[in-house]
């Protein structure tokens, strides 16, 4: 089944980023091509695009180094079964987080929906909300939002 939404982040470092996206977070690459730039990413179902600055293609024109951080006022939700496993890589690489780990609960309708998440924002300054699921509750909880 496609995957109906895959961003694609202009990086200013194609080497610095595929390092941080596989190496370290462990994405899986579907597809690249290294000579333009680009590789295609995954994790637990979740896709993105990684596309260097002023090699591969870029639809802004416009955009330049200087503007990072990139991605300004958006984060990306990964949800994943687990999200200890790349909190503890960035730990052990000493990586900084944008947002601590915490749990959350959202309400939606006569419900809450739950989740442990944390931020970090990669070399170019795109935000990555990896989160979890803590399930449902009905509504009326302490932290709900």
């Amino acid at each position: 089944m496609p995957t109906p939404l895959v961003p694609e982040l202009n990086v200013t470092d194609f080497d610095v980023s595929h390092r941080f996206y596989c190496e370290l977070l462990g994405w899986q690459v579907l597809y690249d091509r290294p000579e333009d730039g680009f590789a295609m990413l995954e994790l637990g179902g979740a896709k993105l695009m990684i596309d260097a600055l002023r090699i591969g293609r870029n639809f802004d024109a416009t955009l330049t180094p200087d503007d990072r951080p990139f991605g300004r006022g958006m984060n990306l939700e990964i949800e994943l079964p687990d999200i200890q496993p790349p909190l503890d890589a960035l730990s052990a690489a000493g990586y900084p987080l944008h947002l601590a780990p915490e749990e959350k609960w959202y309400r939606a309708g006569a419900e809450e929906l739950g989740q442990r998440q944390f931020i970090v924002a990669d070399p170019d300054g795109y935000l990555l909300r990896f989160c979890q699921s803590l399930g449902k509750r009905p509504c009326g909880g302490a932290n709900a939002l």
